[in-house]
């Protein structure tokens, strides 16, 4: 009977110590896990809002599709930026309103500019469909930050060509990586 007693103690003993090292993998994988978590959070925090303070913005005429503008973000940060949603956009000084957002042009993720990157928004200025409108000489730029509003300070850039006319139907696309795909809409 001792020889059995024995083998259960071994046994019970077996499976505690098999459960200890398990708790310990436990404990390890999730303190691996919360490191990870912290790492990440701390990468993400020394990643800014790109606004015009730590972005150039520059606007240009393009050949195709006509009556379309390319709006250009150059990150002059030193640290990576996101280029949230879309611009807010103000053709002139006089506009009430900022420009409509192409809603089909949504990325699949936000954008990451490093240092020297850019991010591409297509401006469509006017269509016969629209209503109204005039020439204009300036466009107003804001960011957007992370919760979908507005950036505190706006840009005054000077449209090419002594002005451009925009009317009711003109639009801006989400901030594209590249310019071909911010002048498919």
């Amino acid at each position: 009977m001792r020889k059995s007693t024995r083998s259960v103690s071994r046994t019970a003993a077996s499976s505690l110590a098999v459960a200890a090292l398990a708790l310990v993998g436990f404990q390890a994988t999730g303190q691996t896990a919360s490191a990870a978590t912290t790492a990440a959070t701390a990468k993400a925090s020394s990643v800014a809002t790109c606004t015009t303070a730590n972005t150039k913005v520059t606007v240009s005429p393009v050949s195709r599709p006509i009556n379309h503008l390319l709006l250009k973000a150059t990150n002059t940060g030193t640290k990576p930026c996101y280029a949230y949603s879309a611009p807010f956009l103000r053709a002139g000084a006089d506009a009430q309103a900022p420009l409509a957002w192409v809603d089909e042009s949504t990325p699949q993720s936000v954008l990451m500019l490093e240092p020297g990157g850019t991010a591409y928004a297509g401006i469509s200025t006017y269509s016969p469909d629209g209503e109204g409108g005039s020439q204009v000489k300036t466009l107003g730029v804001l960011f957007t930050d992370r919760n979908g509003n507005a950036t505190a300070t706006e840009k005054s850039v000077r449209l090419p060509g002594g002005g451009v006319f925009f009317n009711s139907a003109a639009a801006v696309t989400y901030w594209q990586d590249n310019a071909a795909d911010a002048l498919v809409w």
